[in-house]
């Protein structure tokens, strides 16, 4: 019996064009009708994340920057999960040594050093994600949607480093030749054991402390609404969706999902930009699970 589902944005509930289709929303909302809770966890930060829902009418709570923050239903927030200062310096700096672009997101917003490498990354998102669009088009739509969102830019990540009013939540570099680059400094990075280092496209890495997750975030949530975790559907398509996929006792890749992670998903739906959200939560509503069994599942004992 299903309880609460869980779902990833990026790749996920978002089709390629950055929003929540129609056929997605209408599911949701039936799950919702039938009391059902729905929840959000998402690499985005809360005012990326929460106009895409608002704008579908889905009033709901939001796991974001990967389980660093947690916002109840009221837009209240109920959890942070920093990365401590020292930390921050020392990530800023083997990420410049590479001569990589960043982004931090903050419990004041987000903040970028480079406007015209933030459009440039959004860009390269739009384009990857949407075949029929040309990069120049990628770039005007997204130094459009940049107008509308709030970004914060200074000269040096150090100003942060140093304002104690300031919590850094995540680090996000990117990178165009992918794991080639992004694989050395994930493993740099990694050995002080202190940061949990995912990614949610190949271009990027997600920094987060080690216990900003979105599983244990999870865990928490459900722990508050009395919910078992074999209850839980969760939904996700790639590496920063793995630990509250592992966590739930329904959990879905997306079928444009890398294919690593579907090893950890019990089912399979259809793509984002074919409405897999509204495909996987009709087959659960219908007690067809069945047909939408991963034959890569491997249950995990660890």
């Amino acid at each position: 019996m299903i309880e609460l589902i869980v779902s990833d944005m990026d790749g996920t509930l978002l089709n390629g064009k950055m929003k929540v289709s129609e056929t997605n929303a209408k599911a949701i909302k039936a799950a919702m009708n039938q009391g059902i809770h729905f929840m959000v966890a998402t690499g985005r930060g809360f005012t990326e994340a929460q106009p895409l829902l608002k704008e579908v009418g889905i009033n709901c709570s939001f796991i974001t920057l990967n389980g660093a923050q947690v916002y109840n239903e009221e837009g209240s927030v109920i959890q942070n999960i920093g990365i401590d200062k020292q930390s921050v310096h020392e990530i800023v700096a083997a990420i410049k040594k590479r001569n990589l672009y960043c982004e931090m997101t903050t419990s004041n917003g987000i903040y970028s050093d480079n406007k015209a490498k933030r459009i440039e990354s959004v860009a390269s998102l739009l384009f990857e994600t949407n075949p029929d669009t040309t990069y120049k088009m990628a770039v005007v739509l997204a130094a459009a949607r940049l107008e509308i969102m709030n970004i914060n830019y200074v000269e040096d990540y150090e100003e942060l480093v140093h304002d104690d009013s300031i919590e850094v939540l995540k680090i996000i570099a990117f990178s165009d030749d992918g794991r080639k680059v992004l694989g050395p400094l994930t493993e740099e990075l990694e050995k002080s054991g202190e940061l949990a280092i995912t990614a949610s496209f190949v271009n990027n890495i997600e920094i987060n402390n080690i216990n900003a997750q979105k599983g244990i975030a999870l865990e928490a949530a459900a722990k508050k609404l009395n919910i078992p975790l074999e209850n839980i559907m969760t939904l996700g398509d790639n590496f920063n969706d793995v630990s509250m996929l592992k966590v739930a006792g329904y959990s879905f890749a997306m079928e444009n999902a890398e294919e690593e992670v579907k090893t950890y998903a019990k089912y399979i739906t259809t793509s984002n930009n074919n409405d897999g959200i509204a495909h996987a939560i009709n087959l659960a509503l219908n007690d067809q699970l069945d047909s939408a069994k991963s034959p890569t599942f491997v249950e995990r004992t660890e």
